[in-house]
């Protein structure tokens, strides 16, 4: 099991700490929702060094993006971040990532820590047909690479403190490379996984220490706190995000998972997958992810069964919890056409009950 960065760290703030896709990580320390709440109405510091970070460099270096990911890199300007996924080649989905463009030659691809070493692999398999040099243009420096997401509504305002260059009014999915906090150079990014504003700061390992420090020095005023994968979970749930592995995989298109919105069938971008999900994207899917909320209470978990008022099955959740926010249960599951609607009824199995729910959009803690 590998340690982050800052591993120690959350050993010595009492972090209950657990395995997760191979790294020691905290899992919560004063309890989810104390800290789910927290990000919503102040700021908390999430340890997220486990992420992947994969560096694209070259002339060729946009013509591999535009056929490795979905959606359509040659849009992308200097400092700014674009959602994306790896089609697999059969309809579905190697994982989602985030594509930062530097310049027209340098490219940082952040990828999910779970499939860290499957998307190396792959990438690996296509580079060749591109000219790029596996460890040269194509470089995988994920252990080399600290990474801090400060999220919450206070949180840029905090961390202006730490930098003379201006992180306060920056734009959503943007970055910047600046000095921080006495580090002379760091990547500081506009992305989120919360849905509460924020930003991520990547630096070299041997300066995690030293940012660690600093942020929750700077945050301390606005009642800063430091955040477990837990909270993680049920923010970007309450927001409708995706997480690989539970919202979408390798059996489902991008069509299917509701992401069409980073798949770009545009002139010339002869993507992976291409012909397929253009024909699905057509045809139409059988299936399709979509959000609830609980009208009974409970609480819907992973694989429960969802049916339809005859009781016939319709779907299955993929993600659900309770969510601390509107103190409802939510969740995203795969449903039958014909159930896509929003304020259609559904029933979730929840143990030996069939307990009423309805379909919505996201973000859950703002519906109704």
């Amino acid at each position: 099991m590998k340690n982050t960065a800052f591993t120690q760290f959350h050993i010595d703030l009492g972090a209950k700490m657990a395995e997760f896709a191979g790294y020691n990580m905290p899992i919560e320390y004063s309890g989810i929702n104390d800290e789910h709440i927290t990000v919503r109405e102040k700021l908390g510091v999430f340890d997220v060094s486990h992420m992947g970070e994969i560096w694209v460099k070259g002339t060729k270096a946009l013509e591999f993006i535009q056929y490795v990911t979905s959606n359509d890199a040659s849009v992308l300007v200097d400092g700014k971040v674009q959602y994306s996924c790896f089609p697999n080649g059969r309809g579905g989905i190697v994982d989602d990532l985030l594509v930062y463009r530097v310049d027209s030659v340098t490219y940082l691809l952040v990828v999910n820590a779970s499939n860290m070493e499957k998307d190396w692999n792959w990438l690996c398999e296509h580079a060749p047909k591109f000219g790029l040099t596996v460890g040269k243009e194509l470089y995988n420096a994920s252990d080399e690479i600290a990474q801090l997401a400060i999220q919450g509504p206070l949180a840029l305002k905090a961390m202006q403190k730490l930098t003379d260059a201006s992180v306060e009014d920056m734009e959503y999915y943007t970055f910047k490379k600046i000095s921080f906090a006495g580090i002379k150079e760091v990547i500081f990014a506009t992305t989120g996984y919360t849905g509460a504003g924020g930003c991520e700061i990547y630096c070299a390992n041997e300066d995690a220490a030293k940012l660690w420090k600093a942020v929750f020095e700077a945050g301390k005023e606005f009642g800063i706190k430091p955040i477990g994968l837990g909270a993680r979970d049920t923010l970007r749930l309450e927001m409708g995000f995706c997480l690989y592995g539970n919202d979408m995989n390798d059996e489902v298109s991008s069509i299917e998972a509701g992401l069409g919105w980073i798949t770009k069938f545009v002139d010339g971008k002869n993507f992976i997958n291409r012909d397929i999900w253009e024909k699905h994207k057509k045809e139409g899917a059988d299936k399709m992810l979509k959000g609830f909320i609980m009208i009974e209470r409970g609480i819907p978990r992973q694989h429960y069964i969802i049916y339809d008022a005859q009781g016939n099955e319709i779907g299955e959740v993929t993600s659900g919890t309770m969510s601390p926010m509107s103190k409802q249960g939510i969740g995203m599951g795969y449903l039958k056409k014909g159930f896509w609607k929003e304020g259609t009824e559904v029933f979730i199995g929840i143990r030996d009950k069939k307990l009423k729910a309805k379909v919505v959009k996201p973000p859950f803690h703002l519906a109704k």
